[in-house]
């Protein structure tokens, strides 16, 4: 009797360790899902932190994230000049620009025009401003084909470039206009090429991220394409020198939610460049 209550005692224990064997595979399945779905909580929870969360779905992306106030469109230039001629091709632009800038015929103003010192070498960017949107720019290129002088200009233009390439652009709501400042300066342009489908939660992003970038006034203007490389934006810094970009940049860190910025929106780039870019004379962005 005795003999039969252990055999079935140690059957059952059998039994018992065979079952948690069998179903190890599933506790541990089991436990891991709950555990993903515990840090996917804990993802979304970090996400709401971040300010003006907008819903991709009901709208289309210049409306989400560019200006209500007013219908700014921006252009930006890149002319990658012969080695040989970038002063003359400075002068030439140094005669011409500015007097389309000054002109109230034409509804467009030269935010900035520069050289880029490191960076894609012999090379000039421009940003034009049309208040007016599409219309205004339409508006300005038929003009300008009317303009004797500028049409040389082009002509001459076209002997001295190796190729140019430019993009239109609408500026983020939560950036700064750029406005004509004193310098000298030296700028950064830092252009992301952004994963497709991933401008809103770029914007949601920066959005609180400006606030940290504001201390020494670096933020000159923010903006997204519109035609062009599509998913491209671009940010433009101001600095005294190479030095205070070091300084500026590293007393970012010092502030609390920066390394969470960071950390987000690395995984939305594609592809990176910064540019430091030197004022031409005529630049209203010294």
């Amino acid at each position: 009797m005795a003999t039969r209550v252990l055999q079935s005692v140690g059957n059952g224990l059998k039994q018992t360790r065979n079952g948690l064997h069998t179903n190890g595979q599933v506790t541990v399945i089991i436990r891991s899902l709950s555990a993903s779905h515990n840090r996917n909580r804990e993802d979304s929870w970090f996400k709401s932190l971040f300010v003006r969360k907008v819903d991709p779905r009901k709208d289309a992306h210049s409306h989400l994230l560019a200006k209500k106030e007013d219908s700014n469109l921006y252009k930006i230039q890149f002319h990658n000049v012969k080695p040989e001629c970038l002063d003359a091709y400075n002068q030439l632009c140094e005669n011409v620009l500015p007097s389309i800038h000054a002109d109230p015929h034409y509804p467009c103003e030269l935010v900035g025009t520069w050289n880029t010192w490191y960076g894609e070498q012999d090379q000039a960017v421009h940003l034009w401003r049309y208040r007016g949107g599409y219309p205004a720019l339409t508006d300005v290129m038929g003009k300008l084909r009317q303009n004797k002088e500028f049409m040389d200009y082009r002509n001459e233009r076209g002997k001295m470039l190796l190729s140019r390439r430019n993009q239109l652009l609408l500026e983020f709501s939560f950036w700064n206009e750029p406005v004509p400042r004193p310098g000298p300066n030296i700028y950064e342009l830092r252009s992301y090429q952004l994963r497709p489908g991933t401008m809103i939660e770029w914007g949601n992003y920066w959005a609180r991220a400006i606030e940290f970038r504001q201390q020494n006034h670096e933020a000159v203007g923010g903006f997204f394409s519109q035609i062009g490389n599509l998913y491209m934006v671009h940010h433009l810094w101001a600095y005294k020198d190479l030095q205070s970009r070091e300084d500026t940049r590293n007393a970012a860190w010092q502030h609390d939610g920066w390394d969470e910025v960071v950390y987000y929106t690395v995984p939305l780039i594609q592809h990176m460049e910064s540019r430091i870019m030197i004022p031409m004379k005529s630049s209203p962005l010294k």
